[in-house]
C-alpha cells in the first residue's frame, strides 16, 4: 500500500502570507499561553513572509531574524513589537473571557 504523505509547511506559509490568517495564528498562539508556542508561531509567520518577498532586510537582519526567533532564547519584549511591526502586525491585550463587541 502507497501512503502519501503531505506537506503542511507549505500550506501553513501560504496562508500565513495572508494578514488576517497570520493575525488569527498568532492571537491563537497567545491563547495557548505559552511564550514558546508564541515564538513558534511567530517563526512561521516570519518565514511565511520571507517566503513571499515581504520581510525585507533591510527592516529586519537575518542575524537579527535569526536571534529574535531563535529556539533557545527569549527576546525582549521591545524586540518583538519591533519585528512585529515589520510585519505589519500590533500586539493587543484583552480582557479574560471577554468577547470583543
Amino acid at each position: 500500500m502507497d501512503k502519501t504523505s503531505i506537506n503542511y509547511v507549505e500550506g501553513l506559509w501560504e496562508d500565513l502570507q495572508n494578514s488576517i490568517e497570520a493575525t488569527a495564528y498568532l492571537n491563537a498562539a497567545l491563547e495557548d499561553g505559552s511564550p514558546d508556542v508564541f515564538l513558534l508561531a511567530l517563526r512561521d509567520v516570519a518565514k511565511a513572509r520571507e517566503k513571499a518577498g515581504e520581510l525585507q532586510p533591510s527592516t529586519t537582519s537575518q542575524e537579527n531574524l535569526l536571534g529574535l526567533l531563535s529556539e533557545t532564547d527569549n527576546p525582549p519584549l521591545a524586540s518583538v513589537l519591533r519585528f512585529l511591526d515589520d510585519l505589519g502586525l500590533t500586539l493587543a491585550v484583552k480582557m479574560k473571557g471577554h468577547v470583543a463587541a
